[in-house]
């Protein structure tokens, strides 16, 4: 079956509201680990991640760090706005740089109560340093779902960044269904995160703790990163029939030429994503190679990952090797030593996986692109995985507990 003729339907599974976490633990690597391999599982915690994962493994982490997307205005009428910035402009070649503006940036939003505003501006004030800023946003255009605001703010030395860290609220997965507090700022954020730009975290990695990373460098396990800013559509639930008429979001990808090198060194040893941003990352790294090696003389901006690419059936079956060497010198040709594109790639079951060996992961929403990755793992077996999370207190979603599933195959 093409992935495309999945129907989504068959992804459900009954999740009571009980189950969903809806805080963290106070220590993050105490969250229950259930552990998946040959269809065996084992029951224990991140704290013993390492007793279950090879020796000489190489664990791939997504370093990006959430926003506080979301901006809340008052109407002089009382009423409320709420602005949740998604992605910047087309304008800006990526996140980075956008984040970066000073004094006047425009942004790709969702605006809650939207039909309320009828103002030229949204103004709203923030103290800082003693001193007192003032937001306005105003309505540029308007897209399907989305709509581009201006933002502009009176301290000109401050950057869009600073300015959310100041006025901005952390963006909270909606079914956690409670309003952010003061704690979320430090918990919906890895320990290792940079480079900023997500608007919701990738949250297999909220379990890790120094401890933890001590532990698996005893086994010489080691880990390098991959930047995906993680955009709202993570939460979009796949509103169609099947698979084909569902559009899957696109996310900004920054990768170094020292990953892809790490990488290669890899193979063929056991390579694990951590989360599955970190996994839709790694694995578009391998269809970025076979259009590098397709079109030797592609453009920087012609580089990226659609949805159904992996798909194709005129696709030759290039190892992993090959492929990652061809990006590699294309870059190396373009003088890069970073390369920022954007994925849409979708994993589901028919995928063939050319770089991943293993996932950790927390439980996901029912009939969610998640959730089909992880069937792309291990087929109907997720059925029986999360049967067992559910009977056995795990706790689901974000906040949650999570799972190490590992493929035990060697590389394609």
């Amino acid at each position: 079956m093409h992935p495309k003729d999945i129907r989504i339907v068959d992804y459900n599974y009954p999740l009571p509201e009980e189950k969903i976490a809806k805080y963290p633990l106070s220590e993050r690597h105490l969250s229950k680990l259930l552990v998946y391999e040959a269809g065996k599982m084992r029951e224990d915690t991140y704290l013993q991640l390492h007793e279950y994962l090879p020796a000489n493994s190489l664990l791939i982490f997504n370093n990006t760090k959430v926003v506080a997307a979301r901006l809340l205005f008052q109407k002089a009428t009382g009423g409320g706005i709420e602005i949740f910035c998604l992605e910047p402009d087309e304008q800006y070649p990526d996140i980075s740089t956008a984040m970066q503006q000073k004094g006047k940036v425009w942004w790709k939003c969702l605006v809650g109560g939207a039909k309320k505003w009828k103002e030229p501006f949204l103004t709203k004030t923030i103290s800082h340093n003693n001193n007192t800023i003032t937001l306005q946003a105003k309505q540029i255009s308007r897209g399907n779902e989305d709509y581009t605001i201006e933002f502009t703010w009176t301290d000109t030395n401050m950057s869009f960044a600073e300015l959310l860290y100041h006025a901005g609220l952390i963006p909270l997965p909606p079914y956690l269904n409670r309003a952010a507090e003061i704690s979320d700022q430090e918990r919906y954020q890895t320990i290792y995160a940079v480079h900023e730009g997500s608007v919701a975290a990738p949250t297999a990695g909220l379990h890790f703790t120094p401890t933890i990373f001590n532990h698996l460098s005893t086994k010489n396990i080691r880990h390098q990163f991959v930047t995906l800013h993680v955009g709202a559509g993570t939460f979009k639930p796949v509103k169609t029939n099947t698979i084909a008429e569902h559009e899957m979001h696109a996310e900004f990808m920054e990768v170094s030429i020292t990953l892809i090198d790490s990488l290669l060194a890899q193979m063929p040893e056991t390579i694990v994503c951590v989360g599955t941003t970190s996994m839709r990352s790694i694995e578009s790294l391998y269809w970025l190679g076979i259009k590098t090696m397709q079109q030797p003389s592609i453009a920087i901006a012609d580089l990226t990952i659609q949805q159904w690419d992996p798909y194709q059936e005129n696709l030759a079956a290039i190892n992993a090797v090959t492929a990652l060497e061809s990006l590699k010198k294309w870059m190396q040709k373009n003088q890069l030593k970073t390369l920022l594109t954007k994925t849409q790639i979708i994993i589901a079951p028919g995928y063939s996986f050319k770089i991943c060996q293993g996932l950790i992961t927390n439980f996901h929403q029912p009939q969610s692109t998640l959730l089909l990755l992880v069937s792309a793992l291990i087929g109907t077996d997720w059925k029986r995985l999360y049967q067992h999370a559910l009977d056995n207190n795990f706790r689901f979603l974000s906040y949650g507990d999570g799972c190490l599933i590992l493929l035990n195959r060697p590389n394609n």
